[in-house]
């Protein structure tokens, strides 16, 4: 991944300078941008949000959710969030492909006056089809320079602890803090423990 000019990150093309095999052609990723969310002109996403985050409490991710949760309340969830984006209170990454949506972020900054230099990192998911892509390592690094840019050099965020998202974010050089237990149900009702983590920036 490479960040451009204009602050997306474009997926690096594996092909060029090289001879075209065919057989490539079954593994080569589709072209993806990450982007900010725009409230204003981007309303059209929300449905592949929303479909994506359905798929992702389906699939057990403990997200704020329970089973059962449908496309109706993740759009009506997602309309929130955009009302909050546009109100500057979050900050929505999407990573967008071929296909659509492929996944999403969201930076959130501290909102009391006495920590100006600090941001939550939430709500990251990767669509299904897109895992094993790097589109959450993506993400988080476009994150993370969004973050910067704008001051904000204390990160942190929590996570199911022992997760693959844990695993994702050990590998990018975040700090452990510790973990609490009895965190959050997951969404077929058992309880499980969160892991709180931080990075500094600068």
């Amino acid at each position: 991944m490479k960040f451009s000019p204009a602050g997306t990150v474009a997926a690096t093309d594996w092909a060029v300078n090289r001879p075209l095999d065919r057989r490539a052609l079954l593994w080569h990723p589709a072209p993806m941008i990450i982007r900010p969310l725009d409230p204003a002109a981007d309303r059209q996403l929300l449905p592949g949000l929303a479909a994506m985050m359905v798929e992702a409490v389906a699939g057990g991710a403990s997200i704020g959710f329970m089973a059962g949760f449908d496309q109706a309340g993740s759009l009506a969830w997602w309309q929130g969030r955009l009302a909050a984006a546009a109100q500057g209170e979050v900050q929505i990454l999407v990573a967008l492909d071929d296909g659509g949506v492929a996944g999403t972020v969201s930076l959130v900054p501290a909102a009391m006056p006495n920590q100006p230099h600090r941001a939550d990192i939430a709500k990251m998911m990767v669509a299904g089809r897109a895992r094993g892509r790097g589109v959450g390592a993506a993400l988080l690094a476009a994150a993370e320079a969004r973050a910067l840019a704008q001051g904000r050099s204390t990160l942190v965020l929590d996570t199911i602890s022992g997760s693959v998202a844990a695993r994702l974010y050990e590998r990018a050089g975040w700090e452990k803090v510790g973990d609490i237990p009895a965190y959050a149900l997951m969404p077929d009702g058992a309880m499980a423990p969160t892991t709180v983590y931080t990075k500094r920036l600068i």
